[in-house]
């Protein structure tokens, strides 16, 4: 594989990409808008490396599937081993922040749902996590600050915060990593707010990732487009 983490300053981060560990309904409006129950603790899936690709790259969306929509994510990069950890204990963990797209055949997942099937075939096929390049921990003093949006052909499609996640930051890695062993290169993506929809081939894409409000601190901005 070609993928590589990199920072924001365009140099390449010294870490293999591991695996991506994901929740699903993290976002109490986003369970809604799909007709799920508000789960009472996290519902944790993976994917594995191989789906990860660069948001610079042109996506490329599985053809004869049905529709793949995104689910704009706040993505943490983790950079040293973490097992069974506290939440309190997380932060010394973490390398980095960006974005990311939990891309999902909703058809496929819909079908595997009704038959009580895992959801990999839809959520973690080849190419269905692209990322953005990564903000260094050490910027960034308050990650429950952050905002981040997706903006497709020019229309707003999904904004987000952690203060309105079900399952913080911090919280959320403490809990997968009694679960699973999260590793140098892993990525934990924390969930997507409401207005998940489909992506169409020619589709421009642009996410941004803010910290601080009136004048932020931090303010990313990354393209992508849809093949």
């Amino acid at each position: 594989m070609n993928y590589q983490h990199h920072w924001v300053n365009g140099e390449q981060i010294a870490l293999g990409p591991g695996k991506a560990v994901c929740v699903a309904r993290n976002y109490a409006n986003h369970a809604r808008e799909l007709g799920n129950p508000v789960p009472a603790s996290p519902v944790l899936f993976i994917k594995p490396n191989t789906a990860f690709v660069d948001l610079n790259e042109p996506l490329r969306l599985p053809r004869g599937q049905g529709s793949v929509h995104h689910e704009l994510e706040l993505a943490v990069l983790v950079g040293a081993a973490f097992s069974d950890g506290s939440a309190a204990a997380a932060p010394v963990a973490v390398a980095g922040y960006g974005l990311a797209l939990d891309l999902t055949l909703r058809e496929v997942q819909g079908g595997l749902k009704e038959k009580g099937h895992p959801w990999e075939m839809a959520k973690a096929f080849d190419g269905s996590c692209p990322l953005s390049s990564f903000v260094p921990a050490e910027k960034v003093a308050d990650p429950a600050g952050f905002r981040f949006q997706l903006s497709v052909n020019g229309e707003l499609r999904q904004s987000g915060q952690p203060a309105d996640m079900i399952t913080g930051i911090f919280e959320l890695m403490s809990f997968a990593s009694r679960h699973f062993t999260l590793l140098p290169g892993d990525v934990l993506l924390t969930g997507t707010p409401e207005g998940v929809g489909p992506l169409s081939a020619g589709d421009q894409l642009t996410l941004t990732l803010q910290l601080g409000r009136e004048a932020a601190l931090l303010n990313h901005e990354f393209k992508g487009s849809v093949m």
